[in-house]
């Protein structure tokens, strides 16, 4: 059973990602609201995969990106950047960091981003 940490700030968000990704496949979902708590997180539970918000409150994604690629024991996990950042300049940071993809938030359905999980979780 694969494990995803979601960084994200907003409540209906979680709630929206939480159900979709749990009743479509069977994942367990944890929820991080910020960077720092995402970092900690990711350290202690050692996801399968982490979808990650890039405006969250104390450490912002593209910092919490490189804190992860940076950790040898956190740098293989895949990265989907989720946001509501589009622009160009944005999604080459993230993917320059090390992120495995990147999502506009507002261009993506729950089709699209379960996909995308299933498409990037490492082979167990």
């Amino acid at each position: 059973m694969a494990k995803i940490l979601l960084i994200e700030d907003d409540k209906f968000l979680q709630k929206v990602y939480t159900q979709q990704l749990q009743s479509q496949s069977g994942w367990t979902v944890v929820i991080a609201d910020d960077g720092e708590i995402g970092l900690a997180l990711a350290a202690s539970e050692l996801p399968n995969i982490i979808l990650l918000d890039l405006i969250i409150p104390k450490k912002d994604g593209f910092t919490v990106l490189q804190e992860l690629k940076a950790n040898p024991q956190l740098a293989n996990i895949p990265v989907i950047i989720t946001s509501g950042l589009g622009q160009e300049a944005d999604i080459k940071k993230g993917m320059d960091l090390g992120a495995v993809d990147y999502m506009s938030k507002s261009d993506s359905t729950m089709d699209i981003i379960v996909e995308k999980v299933q498409k990037n979780l490492p082979q167990q």
